[in-house]
């Protein structure tokens, strides 16, 4: 069985595996990062979206393969020193999670975003956070969270 190398969450990991076995498995069954969670199995929900070189990606069809020697960053690896990440706060100060399925491939996909749009605007957020599905309908909230996300995010960088 071939043998990959992963770095996750700024961690080296050696994983043997199929070519073809998807990064969602890897990282769920033998890195036991169960933060990624398992929706469709088709790219269509998002709910297990890893960064992938800091991209957004649906890790139940990228292959373990492609992932190697890549940086993926998943939930596990946003939060630093015991504080957790600005993302991962606003989603908590606006309750913008109910059964929290969903909770963190949205958190990453805004990660992404505002890396990409520092201030960006609703119609910004909505195209980004578009095709992320929330099976309890949470979506108000989490644009709440999203522009939380902004502004605290802009309150930091005035502080520094």
């Amino acid at each position: 069985m071939p043998k990959y190398q992963l770095t996750v969450n700024g961690r080296k990991y050696n994983v043997d595996s199929p070519a073809e076995r998807p990064l969602l498995d890897v990282l769920r069954e033998d890195l036991e990062l169960t933060g990624t969670k398992y929706g469709c199995g088709e790219s269509q929900c998002r709910a297990c979206t890893v960064l992938l070189e800091s991209s957004p990606v649906t890790s139940c069809v990228v292959q373990v393969s492609a992932a190697s020697r890549k940086k993926i960053t998943t939930i596990e690896g946003l939060a630093s020193g015991g504080q957790l990440h600005t993302v991962q706060q606003a989603f908590i100060d606006e309750s913008a999670m109910q059964c929290g399925y969903c909770t963190p491939g949205m958190i990453l996909r805004t990660v992404n975003l505002l890396q990409k749009f520092p201030n960006p605007t609703d119609e910004q957020i909505m195209q980004e956070m578009n095709g992320s599905l929330c099976r309890c309908c949470g979506y108000e909230r989490i644009l709440s969270a999203v522009r939380r996300a902004v502004k605290n995010n802009q309150e930091k960088s005035h502080a520094a």
